[in-house]
């Protein structure tokens, strides 16, 4: 079974509003466990950044509305 990949984009800047990094949508925690996590851990890592994804363009797309007022 191949090993899991980290999600990291070498873009890393916490955001301090969410706690997640700009690239790879992880916490500082999750990335400092990142390995030594098993596949267990590291895959429920990768389920949740969908949903950080969604949530950050959803903040972005609201402060872009708002700069345009």
């Amino acid at each position: 079974m191949a090993a899991i990949a980290s999600p990291c984009t070498s873009v890393c800047t916490i955001d301090p509003a969410t706690g997640w990094c700009a690239g790879c949508l992880r916490t500082i925690d999750e990335i400092a466990a990142w390995g030594s996590l098993d596949d267990r851990g590291k895959r429920a890592v990768w389920k949740l950044l969908p949903v950080r994804r969604a949530e950050r363009d959803r903040r972005a797309a609201a402060a872009a509305s708002e700069a345009a007022r």
